[in-house]
């Protein structure tokens, strides 16, 4: 019994295995990355500014790779456009009024090897998120509550798309 024990934990760690947020996808090579902005190919102001920003903070609280602001730092560069947004209610209370949207982000996203002739790393050109918020309608700051929303949605945006990248899901 106890040697099938040890086979089994010898075969999970040779298949791979590992924790979520431990894996590492990347060639070894790649130490530092670049993160320019996000094209913005929707109407909704500010929005590559915060998804942007929030996943090159992905990046640092992850440790992995170290943010550089100029290409020729860069080992590897993650380049993006936001093609698609949109918020739809999903939820209603009693007299008819929104209390939950969805928001869903369609992006266009390319992690390239710089040092390797830009050589794609990973790619996706149809890098879709979705996620719902509440909105508290007593409050009466539907827009105010919409920004928050968004903000804190990009957060999640990004550590979704850094995991992604980073452990190869």
């Amino acid at each position: 019994m106890k040697r099938a024990v040890v086979l089994l934990a010898f075969l999970a760690s040779a298949c791979g295995y590992n924790l979520v947020g431990h894996g590492n996808f990347l060639p070894p090579t790649i130490h530092t990355i670049q993160v320019p902005a996000f094209v913005n190919r929707t109407t909704r102001v500010e929005l590559e500014q915060r998804v942007t920003q929030a996943v090159a903070d992905e990046f640092v609280s992850r440790g992995r790779l170290r943010l550089v602001t100029q290409p020729n730092d860069a080992d590897a560069i993650l380049r993006g456009s936001i093609d698609s947004f949109g918020i739809n209610p999903i939820g209603f209370n009693a007299q008819g009024i929104a209390t939950q949207y969805q928001i869903s982000i369609t992006a266009k996203i390319e992690l390239v090897d710089h040092r390797d002739n830009d050589k794609v790393i990973w790619k996706n050109d149809q890098y879709r998120f979705t996620e719902n918020y509440q909105v508290d309608v007593a409050t009466g700051d539907t827009f105010d509550q919409e920004t928050r929303a968004i903000r804190e949605i990009a957060v999640r945006f990004a550590e979704s798309l850094v995991a992604n990248l980073l452990e190869g899901f």
